[in-house]
């Protein structure tokens, strides 16, 4: 693996684990197009996939802190001191755990008959359709709700745009302990290359009425244990495939540019979510992967 190759995986990686699109998909087709050798590359996808998980954490920085702070409170049994944040811990550990399952006992299973590129794209084709009846299915439940609901809705993604995180402490609109289970299926779904796991789960909360802004938000949060985890599985790996595989050097360039554009999607997305739909999205997994299949 090159210099230039490690720009181009990182930028992919960076930009594709938080747009809807699949980053598992687009390395596979990355890797394929590159013209390298998938079973070689374990080292860098964990440094590519930890350079995500970061710009998550300081992104969501508030949100990382308070998790972190009210975790302490609710395991020493100071429950009340963790306010709202006792709730979104319980949210992300039921939603964790369906992917824990399927991770431990059927990763490599998904990683021998899915890591190819026909898969990827049939996966995509799917993920795209998912996308457009999950858009429908939240405007048929939006229409359904109350005046008062729909204009406190609207206030708070307006203070959002003017202000971001300024209506978020530590609550999730919309959101229940078994809607975090359903989410959590569908996160575990994602180890399938070519299922985007912020896409996935955020089309999961759309199908239950949860808005989008919120949706992404739990779901870049419930990512930091998911990501964290399949690194540290794939980084157990490592070891059986003779070592790192690729110099040191191109790890870290690799990390550097994951985690920057990792950055700026995530961001870019967050916001685009507060006044748009994924139908883009879903347009542009559906042209893929007809012309990867083609």
């Amino acid at each position: 693996m090159s210099y230039l190759d490690a720009i181009i995986l990182g930028i992919v990686q960076g930009v594709t684990e938080f747009l809807p699109i699949s980053s598992s998909g687009h390395l596979v087709l990355g890797e394929h197009f590159l013209g390298l050798n998938v079973a070689d590359l374990k080292s860098f996808d964990v440094a590519v996939h930890m350079a995500t998980l970061l710009a998550i954490i300081i992104y969501f920085w508030k949100d990382f802190k308070g998790l972190v702070v009210g975790f302490l409170y609710v395991i020493t049994g100071q429950v009340k001191k963790a306010g709202p944040y006792a709730k979104l811990i319980l949210y992300i550990v039921v939603g964790t755990v369906p992917a824990v399952i399927v991770g431990l006992f059927f990763e490599d299973v998904l990683d021998e008959y899915f890591r190819n590129i026909r898969s990827v794209a049939f996966f995509m084709l799917g993920a795209g359709v998912i996308f457009i009846i999950g858009e429908k299915v939240y405007r048929i439940v939006y229409r359904g709700k109350s005046t008062g609901e729909k204009l406190k809705l609207k206030g708070d993604l307006i203070k959002e745009l003017i202000r971001p995180g300024s209506s978020e402490k530590g609550e999730v609109r919309g959101m229940k302990w078994y809607k975090a289970v359903i989410i959590g299926v569908f996160q575990a779904a994602a180890l399938i290359p070519g299922v985007s796991r912020s896409g996935s789960t955020i089309v999961a909360g759309l199908f239950q009425g949860v808005d989008r802004s919120s949706a992404a938000r739990f779901s870049f949060l419930l990512g930091i244990p998911a990501i964290l985890g399949a690194g540290i599985l794939t980084g157990m790996k490592i070891p059986e495939s003779g070592g790192l595989g690729v110099d040191i050097g191109v790890l870290m360039v690799g990390f550097v540019f994951a985690f920057l554009a990792g950055l700026v999607s995530v961001s870019f997305l967050m916001r685009f979510l507060k006044s748009n739909s994924l139908f883009v999205f879903a347009f542009y997994l559906i042209v893929v992967g007809l012309y990867v299949i083609s």
